[in-house]
C-alpha cells in the first residue's frame, strides 16, 4: 500500500494531473486531424514533466551552484545579506511579515555569521512594485530575533533586483567606509550576485547559502514521477540561467 501511494498520489496531484491531460489532449488530436495538431501540446506535456523530474531539477540547480563554497574563514568588515522574497502578511511571532523558504535560509546563514564574526549586516531587498511591503524590515526583525544586536543591522529596502542590490548597498557601503564586503545569498544565486557587485566596482567575498542540488547515486521509478517541489526548483533555476544570460548581453552592450 505504501508503493501504491507513493505511484499514484504524485500523478493525481499539479503537475502530474495537468500532464496526464496534456498527453491525452496531445494524442486525441494527433488521432483525430493529424500529427501536427496535436504535438505542440505533447511537447509541452514532455517539457512540463521533464522539468518536475526530481533528478532533472538537480541537474539544473547543479550547474549554477558549481563551484561555489563556503570559505571555512571568511574576513571581511561587513555582511551583505541579499532579500529572496517574504509573505508580507504572514502572521509571526514577533510582527506580521515572513521570508520565504529560500530567504530564511540566507537569514540563518547571515545571523550565524554574524554571531560568528560581529560584524554589521547590511539587509537588501525592497518592494516589487509600489504599495507592496519593502522585504528588508522584515529580514532585520528576523535577524535581531535570532540574536544579531539591532544597531548593527543597516537596513537597504529600495531595491526591486539584484542589479538595485548592488546599485545600492555601493552607496551605504561608501558611506560608512565598508570596504571588504562579505556577500551573502543563495549558491545557486550567488554567480549573478557577485556579476552584479563586480559591474559596480565593489569586490566582495561570497558566502553561499542554502544548498539545493544534491548528489543522486541510484534511480528509482518514483523519480520518474513529477512532483511540485521539482518543478518549482527547476522554474528557479531556469530563472536564474536567463538572468546570467541578461547580465552577459547587457554588459556587453555597455561595453561596446
Amino acid at each position: 500500500m505504501f508503493m501504491i501511494k507513493k505511484l499514484i498520489t504524485p500523478l493525481i496531484l499539479p503537475p502530474g494531473i495537468f500532464i496526464i491531460i496534456l498527453f491525452w489532449a496531445g494524442f486525441r488530436l494527433m488521432r483525430r486531424k493529424g500529427w501536427k495538431a496535436g504535438v505542440i501540446t505533447v511537447t509541452v506535456a514532455l517539457a512540463l514533466w521533464l522539468c518536475s523530474l526530481g533528478p532533472v531539477a538537480n541537474w539544473l540547480m547543479r550547474g549554477l551552484e558549481a563551484g561555489q563554497v563556503i570559505p571555512p574563514a571568511p574576513r571581511g568588515d561587513v555582511i551583505i545579506l541579499l532579500g529572496g522574497g517574504v509573505r508580507a502578511s504572514a502572521p509571526d511571532l514577533t510582527g506580521e511579515g515572513a521570508p520565504v523558504e529560500d530567504a530564511i535560509a540566507r537569514v540563518v546563514s547571515a545571523a550565524r555569521l554574524q554571531r560568528r564574526l560581529g560584524l554589521p549586516v547590511i539587509v537588501s531587498g525592497g518592494a516589487f512594485s509600489e504599495g507592496d511591503t519593502p522585504e528588508a524590515p522584515i529580514l532585520k526583525r528576523f535577524l535581531v530575533d535570532l540574536g544579531v544586536p539591532e544597531k548593527r543591522v543597516l537596513v537597504e529596502d529600495r531595491s526591486r533586483d539584484t542589479e538595485e542590490n548592488a546599485r545600492n548597498v555601493k552607496v551605504i557601503c561608501g558611506k560608512h567606509g565598508f570596504s571588504a564586503p562579505l556577500l551573502v545569498t543563495s549558491a545557486y544565486h550567488m554567480r549573478r550576485s557577485v556579476r552584479a557587485f563586480e559591474h559596480e566596482g565593489v569586490r566582495v567575498v561570497p558566502v553561499p547559502a542554502n544548498f539545493m542540488a544534491g548528489r543522486i547515486d541510484h534511480l528509482t521509478i518514483l523519480d520518474l514521477l513529477p512532483k511540485a517541489p521539482a518543478l518549482m526548483m527547476s522554474s528557479r533555476a531556469l530563472h536564474e540561467r536567463l538572468g546570467l544570460v541578461f547580465y552577459r548581453v547587457v554588459h556587453l552592450k555597455e561595453k561596446l
